[in-house]
């Protein structure tokens, strides 16, 4: 799962590849909103990216299309 983390503040957006479904992705974010805590996310090859709550611009969550070649 593809997820897009803009930051307040920060030039460029942050990208993590998680095998994490959209919803845990989701209710990971919502939790950290509401205590406003931090947001953790582990990518595919065990690092970990910690975000502030508060510092969260907008989280998107997408499938991640993997491209198409040869197919007609």
């Amino acid at each position: 799962m593809e997820v897009k983390i803009g930051v307040q503040h920060a030039p460029r957006e942050l990208t993590v590849e998680t095998d994490d479904s959209a919803d845990a992705v989701e209710k990971a974010v919502a939790d950290a909103v509401a205590s406003s805590g931090v947001l953790t996310l582990v990518d595919g090859k065990g690092r970990r990216v910690v975000v502030p709550a508060d510092r969260l611009a907008y989280v998107e969550i997408g499938g991640g299309v993997a491209g198409q070649v040869g197919v007609r």
